[in-house]
């Protein structure tokens, strides 16, 4: 069964960094495209940062120059590195990826479970 795992959130203060990470496990033939994003209270989830296979970026306009995006192949894993946090930055970041599994046949689309970034001015 494949899943996705976050770990990294907690507390900043503004003009602060931190950095999130997010590793797939279970049984990966290959994976396409991984992303990270956000849903800030009373707001819907949006698209901060997303990585293909090849490495190629998009960026959420908010975000450019201070987030980066990054991924380890080998270890299946995509990295957030977040620099000079505001405090509209708070939200639940939830980690995608399109996996295909060893034994599917078609790309799923899966979530991880979201990790809390709060920052405080």
């Amino acid at each position: 069964q494949v899943q996705l795992v976050e770990s990294g959130g907690g507390l900043a203060q503004a003009g602060g960094s931190l950095r999130l990470s997010c590793a797939a496990s279970g049984i990966i033939f290959s994976i396409n495209t991984m992303g990270w994003y956000r849903q800030a209270p009373g707001k819907q989830r949006e698209l901060v940062a997303v990585i293909t296979s090849g490495g190629s970026t998009n960026y959420a306009d908010s975000v450019k120059g201070r987030f980066t995006i990054s991924r380890d192949n080998p270890k299946n894993t995509v990295y957030l590195q977040m620099n000079s946090l505001k405090p509209e930055d708070t939200a639940v970041y939830y980690c995608n990826a399109y996996i295909r599994g060893l034994y599917e046949s078609r790309w799923l689309s899966y979530w991880g479970q979201g990790t809390q970034v709060t920052v405080s001015s």
